[in-house]
């Protein structure tokens, strides 16, 4: 593999994931905020020209969902506004651009998971800049892979797989939503797939694909498989989104279908609770 990419958010649990699998490789690039801010078109044009990139991998985003929205500003210069920036960057060099979106595009009003065409209508706006930033790249014209992904969690960053597992030992119980619906991805089987399938894939346009870990759970069977798994005593209840209000509205139901992903890449996906476990391992 000796096509040099630019990996944007490196600091992020993907990021370092993609990092730590890719060490062998002189041709990756890895760049967070405080060495190039990728809302400005004129650096990143400048850093792509600079090093001869010919791919780029973004996952950089502003995910903190509740604080978007107060910050809204902020959530679509990171989520939209700097997508359009590399979008128009990778079509202007004709390189290709992988892109991590999110199941928060989706309303949660299903009962099925979501195939790649589905219609799109986020409830919040944390989705709706996701969503603006995956629209950015199809008008933009550039070839590229969006990936939606779905409950990230790793050994790297901050995530709810460690903040369960500080509170399992700090508390005796613990109240946990069980009406959300979704998938949890281990980042390091995200990281996986794009170095197995993606660096010398050349995308037509843009093309939409869905990767999450096998399986669905609540957040609360999430959880209780954390504290079981790790051996801890905490007790984990279940209870409803409205006794956990929050800011930003979650779709209840986000779970994303990955036949398509699946049969073209001709890959299985790991079921989330042997990727929890795995990770498990190393923390």
């Amino acid at each position: 593999m000796k096509k040099k990419f630019w990996v944007i958010g490196a600091k992020g649990q993907l990021g370092s994931e993609l990092e730590a699998i890719t060490k062998e490789f002189s041709s990756f690039i890895f760049t967070d905020i405080n060495q190039l801010d990728i809302c400005d078109f004129t650096s990143a044009q400048h850093f792509v020209a600079e090093h001869q990139i010919e791919g780029i991998i973004n996952c950089a985003a502003y995910t903190a969902v509740d604080k978007a929205e107060e910050q809204q500003a902020l959530a679509n210069a990171v989520n939209h506004l700097a997508v359009k920036n590399l979008a128009e960057i990778a079509r202007e060099k004709n390189i290709p651009l992988i892109h991590i979106s999110t199941d928060y595009v989706f309303d949660g009003k299903g009962s099925s998971p979501y195939p790649t065409n589905y219609p799109i209508a986020p409830v919040s706006v944390y989705g709706k800049t996701k969503a603006d930033g995956e629209k950015a790249i199809v008008d933009s014209g550039a070839n590229a892979v969006i990936i939606r992904t779905a409950w990230v969690y790793s050994v790297f960053g901050h995530n709810f797989v460690k903040t369960m597992l500080r509170l399992g030992q700090e508390k005796p119980a613990l109240n946990v939503v069980a009406d959300q619906i979704g998938s949890p991805t281990n980042a390091a089987d995200l990281a996986k797939f794009i170095v197995e399938n993606l660096l010398d894939y050349q995308p037509s346009g843009t093309e939409i694909y869905h990767y999450t870990n096998e399986g669905a759970c609540s957040w609360y069977d999430f959880a209780h498989a954390i504290m079981e798994l790790k051996n801890l005593n905490c007790v984990v209840n279940p209870i409803p989104t409205k006794d956990y209000p929050t800011p930003a509205k979650r779709p209840f139901y986000s779970v994303l279908d990955k036949e398509s992903t699946k049969q073209k890449f001709n890959i299985t996906i790991p079921h989330w609770r042997d990727s929890l476990k795995q990770c498990l391992k190393s923390l």
